[in-house]
Formats: structure tokens, sequence, C-alpha cells
């Protein structure tokens, strides 16, 4: 398995964006938890719209990361936007605690901040849906920090934008589009154990991930206690799976 490096290992928060044509972003809430392997990348607009069709314009997805020279690729396995494609950057680190990553085209500039409350070990649990292989979620750990991920609990059409997909549709099919959860939130150090402060599902924000959260690392949680993680657990639960596995390069080119 491809092991990332140390030095990339926690939650970074993206500080700014600015791309040649422009743009220069300080308010999206973005935050990347990357574990030995595993990662997983949440994107909120700020304010957070709350409409249906507002909401399309969060995004993220979880992975597998792969690190080469100073290029870093994120490999897009499960996905708010459907059929997104892949990350490659080239990675600056300015200090311990802060990278810059500028795209191969030279398209854009982001600056992330580690926070200091994600140094320490991290973890990664890879799971599907118990009958449902092809539903697929995780839950990552760095330090005091933690991001669960979960595919929608419906199909979606593969390249095609989601905002065109539930456009027209009831509110509860367009919930149903809207239901990948991406959820970060502190381990010990929210109002209550593993308080999710951030989602993708607006009405998580606030909750605990699970009321009695087990001992031990991740790796050692019972299968049970995973079963009913997140907003649209799967009707048969979750199972513990091998972490995913790519065939990996670093790309050249930018995609």
């Amino acid at each position: 398995m491809n092991s990332v490096p140390e030095a990339y290992r926690g939650v970074w928060r993206r500080t700014l964006l600015r791309t040649a044509n422009g743009v220069d972003d300080r308010r999206t809430r973005a935050l990347w938890l990357q574990t030995a392997s595993v990662h997983a990348d949440l994107r909120l607009p700020d304010p957070l719209p709350m409409t249906v069709a507002g909401r399309t314009r969060q995004s993220g997805f979880a992975g597998i990361t792969e690190v080469g020279g100073d290029q870093c690729q994120w490999h897009r396995l499960i996905d708010f936007h459907p059929d997104s494609g892949t990350d490659v950057g080239t990675m600056h680190f300015v200090s311990p605690d802060e990278v810059h990553e500028r795209g191969l085209d030279g398209s854009y500039l982001e600056v992330w901040q580690r926070l200091p409350e994600s140094v320490g070990p991290t973890h990664a649990l890879w799971l599907t849906a118990a009958g449902e292989p092809q539903r697929q979620g995780c839950l990552l750990q760095a330090g005091d920090c933690f991001m669960f991920v979960a595919d929608r609990p419906g199909p979606v059409e593969q390249g095609v934008p989601l905002l065109s997909q539930i456009t027209g549709l009831g509110a509860d099919p367009a919930e149903i589009m809207l239901g990948c959860e991406l959820s970060f939130g502190r381990v010990a150090g929210g109002s209550m154990p593993w308080e999710i402060t951030l989602s993708s599902l607006p009405g998580r924000t606030g909750r605990c991930l699970l009321l009695a959260p087990p001992a031990g690392e991740l790796e050692q949680w019972p299968e049970e206690q995973l079963a009913g993680l997140g907003g649209y657990p799967p009707a048969d639960g979750w199972q513990r799976a091998p972490l995913p596995q790519l065939n990996m390069s670093v790309q050249e080119n930018a995609p």
C-alpha cells in the first residue's frame, strides 16, 4: 500500500484559493484530512446556502492519495459531485504547518495550514454497505479530528452535473441526491465526544457521530458500532472493508 509521507498527515485548512482567471477566495470553508493512505476533503461556501439548488455549490470527496516527489495526486473514490475527476498538484512546504499547492498548468494556488489539534497518529477505516458493495464510506482520524464520509443512498448519473440531476425533482428525491455525507468534527475537543462541527448534510452539524463511541483505535472498533453511522446508514449497516488499493502513478499533466 502506498504510504503518504508524515509531512502531509493531519488536517489542513485552506486559507486562500487564487486562480489565474482572477478568483481570490478566502471565505470557503475547506478542510483536507490526510492519513497514511486515505484522504477526505470537504468544501462549504460561507454562508452555506440552505436551498436545494444552493447546496450543489458545496463539494467534497474521499479516496487514496499518492505522493511522488513534489507532486500529490488525490484519487477520488467517493465524490459529492459525480465523476468530478482527479486532482494533481505541485506541493511546496513553506513550513511544517503550511503548504502551497499549485496546479500543474498554473491555473490555481491554494494555501493550506495544518490545524494544531490534528497533529498526532492517523487512522483510517474503509466501509462498504452490507449487501450493496458499490456504496462506500470511510471514517478517518488525525489527532483530535475526524471525518466521516458516505456515498449517497441512491444512484446518480456519472458525467452529468448534480444540479441538472436534481432540477425538477421533488424534495425527498432531491435530498437523496444531495445525501453524500462528509462530516468533520472533534473527537474530544468539542462540546460532546465525536461532535460534528461541519457537514455537507446541514442537519448533522452539532450532533455526535455516534452516541456511545467505543474505546481504542478505529481499527479495533466492533463492526456493530460502525453499522449505523451517518445520516443515511445502509439498511443492513456498514461493514469493514480492506483499504482500497490502486495501480497508481502521479500524472505528469494536469487532468
